[in-house]
């Protein structure tokens, strides 16, 4: 099995790490920024970067679990905690849209009288560059090292940028026309697409704990790269594939002519395993040898 390096976890947590700050810089501006306008939009982002700093910690510690090495008690590593980090911070992006939309309705209800509108949208703003930069890092280091911890920190990171572009927008109107019911309006509807991004995080995270195939893409490649062996007569049944956070597993039954000699058996699969491993890199492939001949080897073809 192919494990994950120790520069690969470094990464990691520097990232991790990384998420962390920002949300605490961006809960300071956005926190300043709502004392001085009273801007229900902007309390609600405020509120939602509480959330952000949660979920940071959280995948945080998810992470420095994730990274221990396999031992006796978890033969495949802890690389699954990851799942858990990625749900629970669906879970605090749903309680935070739950927050937002009741402030919301409460200011609709009461309203109360903007100041300083000008300082709240630049303040905004920085806050918004801040979660751009980092969020859009986050995603690339996620892609590269195939981590759903950081994917779903740098998607909540992107989504409280939305939220802090509504929130100038709001803003904006409001101070063009005088009009404070437009600030808890934009925050309820921002509430919902909080929400709804929360909920796709945590659909992430059950299809991951579920041990879904890899991508059909993945797939494909997979099964390209035995396709090679299939035209020179070998064939392969119970292909199966899952993830587990940043590594992918492949398991297959390889079926040989049944005369062939231990010896020739070992070296085709260990060529089948190096062959699917270059089709996707880091993979952990499990074989097992079969006769092609014995009816008994057909047992799984509906795994096929």
């Amino acid at each position: 099995m192919t494990a994950p390096s120790s520069r690969h976890h470094q990464r990691l947590l520097r990232w991790a790490l990384v998420a962390v700050l920002a949300s605490v810089v961006t809960i300071l501006i956005k926190g300043y920024a709502w004392w001085l306008t009273g801007s229900v939009g902007l309390l609600s982002d405020a509120l939602e970067s509480f959330v952000n700093l949660a979920g940071a910690l959280i995948a945080l510690w998810m992470l420095r679990i994730s990274v221990k090495p396999a031992d006796s008690n978890h033969a495949f590593g802890h690389e699954k905690a990851e799942y858990f980090s990625s749900a629970i911070e669906g879970l605090l992006v749903i309680g935070g849209a739950v927050a937002i939309g009741w402030t919301a309705v409460d200011h609709l209800i009461h309203p109360v009288e903007l100041t300083q509108l000008g300082f709240g949208m630049i303040a905004a703003g920085v806050a918004a560059l801040v979660n751009l930069v980092v969020g859009l890092g986050l995603l690339r280091v996620s892609r590269e090292e195939r981590s759903v911890t950081l994917e779903a920190s740098g998607k909540h990171l992107l989504t409280d940028v939305w939220t802090t572009g509504g929130v100038i927008v709001a803003i904006a109107l409001v101070a063009i026309t005088g009009w404070t019911i437009l600030d808890p309006l934009v925050a309820m509807v921002l509430a919902v697409h909080v929400g709804w991004t929360g909920v796709g995080m945590i659909r992430q995270s059950v299809g991951g704990l579920m041990d879904e195939a890899l991508p059909e893409a993945e797939r494909a490649a997979v099964d390209a790269a035995l396709d090679v062996y299939r035209a020179r007569g070998i064939d392969f049944h119970a292909v199966r594939t899952r993830r587990a956070a940043t590594r992918r597993f492949v398991s297959m039954h390889v079926l040989v002519p049944g005369d062939w000699t231990v010896r020739r058996g070992h070296d085709l699969i260990e060529e089948v395993e190096a062959a699917v491993v270059v089709a996707l890199p880091g993979a952990s492939v499990f074989t097992h040898l079969e006769a092609i001949e014995d009816p008994a080897s057909w047992d799984d073809v509906e795994l096929r």
